[in-house]
């Protein structure tokens, strides 16, 4: 299944909702233009909700660096919220538990980030 994106912006906080397969096929290139137009309009954390993600391949988790990149160049920060126990699995794996800060719930990163 493609991922498809829900972004809305709370205070200066974008808030992106993946749903799907994060393999970063065309997907990847749209949810980096989403961050980027964030950050050209001033907006410095990102919070990627995870909850509704099945399944990240090593492109998707390269898309996910890609955006950490971008917003910590722009002096900002990125949040992963509401991982599965799959996807919770591939980060602690893949150690991205230590350069990304991940929260339960979509609610505790929002009073973190604001």
């Amino acid at each position: 299944m493609k991922a498809e994106f829900e972004s809305r912006v709370q205070g200066k906080t974008l808030v992106v909702k993946i749903k799907g397969d994060l393999i970063g096929d065309e997907s990847g290139p749209q949810l980096v233009g989403i961050v980027s137009d964030g950050l050209e309009e001033g907006i410095r954390s990102c919070i990627v909700d995870l909850s509704a993600v099945r399944y990240i391949s090593s492109s998707g988790i390269g898309v996910l660096i890609t955006i950490l990149t971008k917003v910590r160049n722009a002096d900002g920060e990125v949040y992963l919220t509401s991982p599965s126990e799959h996807v919770k699995k591939l980060l602690i794996i893949t150690k991205l538990n230590n350069i990304f800060t991940v929260y339960d719930s979509l609610e505790e990163a929002l009073s973190q980030s604001s």
